[in-house]
């Protein structure tokens, strides 16, 4: 084993929000803005009752105003395909309590769920589709939802890249309880099962000293690195910066042009060694510019840190997961290996324009540290979000239309969508741009597809969870969504989990 020398100093992690998103119309949940005064919903929904978990880490609730779309018709933001926020809710409802209202993220439990919109043919040089649809609220009374919905396309495995991945496990004390390192070990052992031969896997190890466990190994070899995997324990404190150091040079030594090269962190965030804050984001944007990105595998409960695990993985280009049973393992690193390991399109942004001649104010559900500058949208400089091999990424608006709205004329664009992205080893954006006219705003909701239906049943719930002053009340809106939900899930098991999950709730909210 190869030991590395440590920076011991350690520094206070602290994540600014960015002032991009407080010029955006973000309401923070202690402090809403004046905007929140004349909310349609007849009620305001409280904040949820919540155990206390003080030994986890979560970012400030925030959430997006309702903007006027005369003073401002343009809404930008990066895509996402984070998953984490859904499958951490989920194990806080099956332990028998709500989650914290800082770790619900809407985007990331509406994109956690498969959606049935087409995608281009594998051979097709479009990275994905975009599909648009509106139709009057369920939850807001005269309001509608927008939903802006991109379909990324699949590869086959035989066709992607070769990959070099490396494995970088926190093996300190935090890392011992059940349900951690154990399960580290079999999320780590499906995923080499499910790599191609050709690939290669290098494993480094982190607690109070770093070492290199594996050097990397063709997944030929695979006999060798189950081995290692298997043979991890867990002791001591937590050096962040020096694994993630050792892990990117350890995947630089053996950088696949044209591959795919990548570092899986899997820990439970509890840094306390070591580069920390920004100087450790700075450290891993300059990896991500180098061709390096990094996928973030969060695991265990108690002292969790959310908000670093999520930030991190989003300035390295990668996927933030939270691994909560052995199912999810299998979803997130076998079903979905080429969605996590391939980029079809990366630094995604999307621009949705506004008529103020049919939409009077408009707000994005979700996406909150997601927001861009709109002048940014065509900055190539500034980052976007990446989209994997047959990714879908969807947002919701809610639409405040003016009154005739559907009379307007049918030519006449309730919102101009944009997108702009780079080919996965580009440099230079290109932009796909699509309309949709007034004429297509269904007139109930009934009508709408089932993926609309679904998607905003989960995006009213976690506008319910994390206290959104523009969610009906609980006791009103969890039964609304949960039959909402109930009968667009049409067999599928994950709705089905989900639509119990709300029944749940329902359950913890009355106690």
């Amino acid at each position: 084993m190869r030991w590395i020398e440590l920076n011991r100093t350690p520094l206070l992690w602290a994540l600014a929000v960015s002032p991009a998103v407080a010029a955006c119309g973000v309401v923070d949940e202690e402090a809403q803005s004046d905007e929140s005064a004349y909310s349609p919903y007849s009620e305001q929904a409280p904040g949820p009752p919540v155990v206390d978990q003080s030994g986890e880490n979560y970012a400030a609730v925030q959430v997006n105003a309702f903007v006027d779309s005369e003073a401002d018709p343009l809404a930008t933001f990066a895509v996402d395909v984070d998953t984490g926020s859904y499958t951490l809710m989920r194990r806080d409802v099956l332990q028998g309590h709500l989650p914290v209202p800082g770790g619900v993220r809407v985007e990331e439990y509406v994109n956690f769920f498969k959606y049935a919109d087409p995608a281009p043919p594998p051979q097709s040089d479009d990275p994905f589709a975009i599909h648009l649809e509106a139709a009057p609220s369920p939850f807001g009374e005269g309001l509608h939802l927008l939903r802006v919905h991109l379909a990324g396309k699949a590869v086959d495995a035989s066709e992607r890249p070769r990959a070099n991945l490396v494995f970088l496990v926190d093996v300190s004390g935090s890392m011992a309880a059940s349900g951690k390192l154990d399960l580290v070990q079999h999320a780590l052992t499906r995923l080499t099962e499910a790599l191609r031969p050709d690939d290669t896997v290098g494993l480094v190890v982190y607690a109070g000293e770093v070492g290199t466990a594996l050097e990397p190994t063709p997944v030929s070899r695979k006999g060798a690195i189950l081995e290692a995997i298997q043979g991890l324990g867990a002791g001591g404190s937590t050096n962040g910066e020096g694994g993630i150091r050792a892990a990117y040079a350890l995947a630089g030594d053996t950088f696949i042009e044209g591959g795919i090269n990548r570092v899986f962190l899997c820990t439970d965030g509890d840094f306390n060694v070591g580069l920390t804050g920004d100087a450790l984001v700075d450290l891993i944007e300059d990896e991500r510019d180098r061709g390096i990105t990094l996928t973030t595998l969060g695991f265990g409960s108690g002292n969790y840190n959310d908000r670093d695990m999520e930030a991190l993985a989003d300035h390295g280009n990668g996927n933030y997961f939270y691994i909560d049973s052995t199912d999810e393992a299998e979803r997130a690193l076998v079903r979905d290996l080429g969605a996590t390991l391939q980029v079809i399109a990366k630094d995604t942004k999307v621009q949705v324009t506004f008529d103020p001649e049919v939409v009077r104010r408009w707000r994005l559900v979700g996406y909150e540290n997601r927001d861009v500058a709109d002048r940014d949208f065509d900055n190539d400089r500034v980052d976007g979000g990446e989209i994997g091999a047959g990714h879908r990424v969807t947002a919701f608006f809610e639409l405040d239309l003016r009154p005739g709205a559907h009379e307007v004329g049918n030519d006449t664009p309730l919102a101009s969508v944009s997108v702009r992205a780079k080919a996965p080893d580009g440099q230079r954006s290109t932009e796909t741009r699509v309309q949709l006219p007034t004429s297509a705003l269904q007139d109930h909701i009934d009508s709408a597809t089932t993926d609309f239906r679904f998607g905003a049943a989960v995006a009213e719930f976690a506008e319910v969870l994390r206290g959104s002053p523009y969610a009906e009340a609980p006791t009103r809106s969890l039964s609304g969504l949960e039959r909402l939900a109930h009968d667009a899930s049409a067999g599928d098991a994950e709705r089905e989990e989900f639509v119990d999950l709300v029944e749940r709730v329902r359950g913890l909210w009355s106690r």
